[in-house]
């Protein structure tokens, strides 16, 4: 896993960046909630079937919709595993796909492409 420390280059990628963030958590709560209340852990391919089309309403990327519902499924099920109570997510994190966002170690930038065709431009 990579991590970078970036401040923002442009006014007003800040706030897309936390709206994202924010749409992220609360899709993947919702996910979270609906997969708790099954008796099983459905397979990717059915919470596909379940998820996909709702959460690209939301304005997701196809990237991120995938990422919401497989992190939903592996919170649920290793909460289930631990034998906790239902997860409740708090913190701002998102998965990012690589082709979600384009690195330039020339200038130093990081372009994310996050939802409704928002772009956030990003520099160390």
């Amino acid at each position: 896993m990579i991590t970078l420390h970036l401040t923002t280059c442009s006014e007003g990628s800040d706030e897309k960046i936390i709206e994202f963030l924010k749409l992220f958590r609360d899709a993947t709560q919702i996910v979270v909630n609906r997969i708790w209340s099954l008796d099983t852990i459905p397979s990717m391919k059915t919470l596909h079937k379940m998820f996909y089309k709702e959460l690209r309403v939301y304005g997701f990327r196809a990237h991120h919709a995938k990422h919401v519902y497989s992190y939903a499924r592996a919170i649920v099920k290793s909460a289930r595993k631990r034998n906790s109570k239902k997860p409740i997510l708090r913190k701002l994190t998102a998965r990012i796909d690589r082709y979600d966002y384009k690195l330039d170690l020339e200038s130093r930038t990081l372009i994310l492409k996050l939802h409704n065709g928002y772009d956030a431009r990003l520099s160390c």
